[in-house]
């Protein structure tokens, strides 16, 4: 990393010809990626990547430049260029420069450094022998493994030198099983910010079982029913409603343009009483969070809707710095190579006071959600569809028989002010979110909570 005195001197050239911000980000980030197909190791990927991104913030506008080149003369010389999008001029410039110690969000047991190669390869391949054992019907295993460190240190024109190092690991398992012309899939994944302890509470031969259980449930399940009826969401389907339904939409670049179905909805009730939403970046080892984020704010927890009233949204500072308020520490980018923008962290809604049985005996014939897929969403509108990876009917308060090829299709406000019971359990689910042609790791969680009526994508008849 760049010691302190140079990334002042970088700074002072930045501000040299005005601008109300300026800010350094220096990364170095080293990765392993293991993957197993069709029985045999397909992929191992190792690798590291360093670099620097300097940004200047002048009259409303963003001037960014980028490189993997540490040498003093090309540093200097990328901070010129980036002054030039300023045009004023001012005296010499003052930065008292404060080292700042983060908070420790995240322990890490096993830093994966530690694991040798031949030890991930054998989880990958303790994955497979699970998968390819459970059932004659599995005609492909996809197991992966990866882990990331990533180191980074920030300096800002406010004074602000702060570092903070994250370890991500992940597993997963995708399985594609056969009867006849029925070809169904499975996927289940683990991953946080922790190191190889992961796979001590989530094996990866559980992992496959998991996966393998989803797709061959799914070979002889009936073809869900569709049209409107209750819909019960386990928080076991984690949380990707609540982060495409309302999450994107309180980003305030999306907001502030208008391009958000929340914009200027600040006080008003946007949801039911029953829910709050959360995004809150420091919850231990949880994949969105940090002790600080990409721009050098500190983690913190951020109440974005209050019993049903819009609160805030998720801030970075450029957006901060427009809308005259403070970052919500939502900077985030996906490397050197990008600026900082509003993202999600660990998003959620707050669990409510009810057990889970009672939502679910609440509901004598709908759709249970056990396990969401992908989804989709317009922010401007708010109107969304998602896949149900794994879900069944509901007959007298009970989940029976399982189905596929369910959607959930509505709109983002409407269902969330007609979730009227939410129970006080919480499941998590990951991903990497992407914007802007930049991802960066999340995690989403929702308790189980019931929605009286929603349009279900399936057969008629």
């Amino acid at each position: 990393m760049i010691d302190d005195s140079f990334l002042q001197e970088l700074l002072k050239k930045v501000l040299s010809h005005g601008g109300e911000y300026a800010d350094i980000f220096v990364e170095h980030r080293e990765s392993t990626s293991i993957q197993l197909e069709d029985n045999r190791i397909e992929k191992v990927v190792t690798g590291s990547i360093s670099g620097i991104g300097i940004r200047l913030i002048y009259k409303g506008k963003t001037a960014y430049a980028f490189s993997n080149d540490f040498s003093k003369n090309m540093l200097l010389d990328l901070a010129v260029t980036v002054s030039k999008a300023a045009a004023d001029t001012v005296p010499d410039v003052i930065i008292d420069m404060k080292q700042q110690r983060p908070r420790t969000i995240s322990s890490i047991k096993i830093p994966p450094g530690s694991v040798t190669l031949d030890k991930k390869i054998a989880l990958v391949r303790q994955g497979n022998k699970a998968a390819r054992s459970l059932d004659t019907r599995i005609r492909q295993a996809s197991i992966t493994y990866r882990d990331s460190l990533q180191r980074v240190k920030i300096a800002t024109s406010g004074g602000l030198i702060t570092e903070d190092e994250r370890i991500y690991t992940i597993g997963s398992a995708h399985i594609i099983a056969a009867d006849g012309a029925s070809i169904q899939t499975g996927h289940e994944t683990a991953g946080g910010l922790a190191g190889y302890e992961l796979f001590e509470s989530n094996p990866m031969d559980k992992l496959a079982e998991t996966a393998v259980r989803r797709a061959v449930m799914l070979l002889d399940a009936r073809k869900a029913p569709g049209g409107r009826m209750p819909v019960i969401i386990s928080s076991s389907a984690g949380g990707t409603m609540i982060h495409e339904a309302i999450g994107h939409g309180l980003e305030a670049d999306l907001a502030r343009q208008g391009l958000s179905v929340y914009s200027k909805k600040l006080g008003s009730r946007v949801a039911s009483p029953l829910v709050t939403v959360i995004d809150d970046a420091t919850i231990p080892n949880k994949r969105g969070s940090f002790s600080v984020d990409d721009e050098g704010t500190a983690a913190r927890k951020n109440i974005l809707v209050s019993k049903g009233i819009l609160m805030g949204y998720m801030y970075d500072k450029y957006n901060a710095f427009i809308d005259k308020t403070n970052s919500t520490g939502n900077g985030r980018r996906e490397s050197y190579e990008n600026k900082p923008i509003p993202r999600m962290t660990n998003t959620l809604i707050a669990p409510g006071e009810l057990s889970p049985d009672e939502v679910l005996r609440s509901v004598s014939n709908g759709l249970f959600v056990k396990k969401m897929g992908g989804g989709q969403v317009n922010t401007v509108t708010g109107d969304f569809v998602f896949e149900v990876q794994e879900g069944y009917i509901i007959e007298n308060g009970s989940a029976a028989e399982p189905v596929k090829g369910a959607t959930l299709t509505g709109n983002g406000p409407s269902v969330l002010e007609s979730i009227d019971m939410v129970a006080s359990d919480l499941g998590f689910s990951i991903g990497t979110c992407g914007k802007d042609s930049q991802g960066v790791p999340v995690s989403d969680a929702m308790p189980t909570l019931r929605i009286p009526e929603m349009v279900v994508g399936g057969e008629v008849g």
